[in-house]
């Protein structure tokens, strides 16, 4: 049999290998991923880029759901605070239409009006994060008043509406313009208010009586304008549920390209400790005597 009469290159190779599998085994244990580098396994890591762009995306649409809910669900809260405004104007203007209250009554109900007329413009100019909710795509307050104006205000706002995406091929419609909501043509919400506070400083009870029917028109109005909100909301909650689910999915596609078992890894890691011990055992026997090899012993 023959004996190396040089065994250190094997002895340090055998070193080497022990400590990059010791090295390997703790990084795996400590970030819980196989695949470090795209040389770990270059299939993975091409696999793990596309995962990674998809993951960031859902992030953005599931971002964006968040912030479209908090506005969707402010703008529905403000409409049904301005059905409670004008359902108590159209309790004030039928008051004011019986015909037996005296003129000093009528002008403390067209007060009344009047309050309840700035109130819902304050609805109408509601922002969520710097944003109106009812100017459109604007940035200016949609609703000031106007001395000139035959309502006692004026719309500043567009008519253009917005829609954000929320997955690859879906967006969703976020919002409806003022100038549809509180100052249509065909009811007008800020118009009917204002018609009721001069139908009751006039004190013609058949006028107040036809300016609470348009107010009253106009709480119907804005119902039907609250199911565009009430829609919005549902398909938020839909898209959000969606993305949950893709969220799930590409962890677990990560986890099966490049994560680890960690009982296996755990195993593992005992292992190449194991190992290396030993390799780093064997060395210190072995590697001085080798050393001394060379060595001659003077004459």
């Amino acid at each position: 049999m023959r004996i190396d009469p040089n065994i250190v290159p094997e002895i340090l190779s055998d070193l080497q290998t022990s400590q990059v599998s010791l090295n390997t085994a703790l990084q795996q244990v400590s970030t819980g991923k196989s695949v470090s580098v795209p040389s770990d396994n270059p299939a993975a890591a091409a696999a793990m880029v596309q995962n990674t762009i998809e993951t960031g995306d859902v992030d953005q649409y599931t971002q964006n759901v968040s912030t479209l809910q908090t506005t969707v669900q402010s703008a529905s809260s403000a409409l049904s605070s301005v059905v409670t405004s004008l359902t108590q104007a159209v309790s004030l203007g039928t008051e004011g239409a019986n015909g037996t209250n005296s003129s000093a009554d009528l002008q403390a109900l067209a007060q009344q009006v009047q309050g309840i007329l700035t109130s819902v413009v304050s609805l109408a100019n509601t922002s969520v994060g710097g944003a109106y909710l009812f100017g459109g795509t604007g940035t200016t307050t949609p609703y000031t008043a106007d001395s000139s104006s035959p309502t006692g205000y004026t719309y500043n706002g567009n008519n253009d509406t917005n829609s954000v995406q929320v997955g690859d091929q879906t967006s969703i419609q976020v919002n409806l313009p003022g100038s549809q909501i509180f100052s249509n043509s065909s009811n007008n919400v800020v118009g009917s208010l204002s018609s009721l506070v001069t139908a009751l400083q006039s004190g013609n009870s058949s006028q107040i009586a036809t300016a609470t029917t348009s107010v009253d028109s106009a709480v119907s109005f804005i119902g039907q304008q609250q199911v565009f909100y009430g829609n919005a909301e549902q398909q938020l909650n839909s898209q959000e549920q969606y993305l949950q689910q893709d969220t799930v999915s590409l962890a677990s596609q990560e986890n099966n390209l490049v994560g680890v078992d960690m009982a296996t890894a755990a195993t593992n890691l005992s292992q190449a400790e194991t190992d290396n011990s030993a390799a780093l055992a064997a060395a210190a026997k072995v590697l001085p005597n080798s050393l001394l090899n060379y060595l001659t012993t003077p004459s």
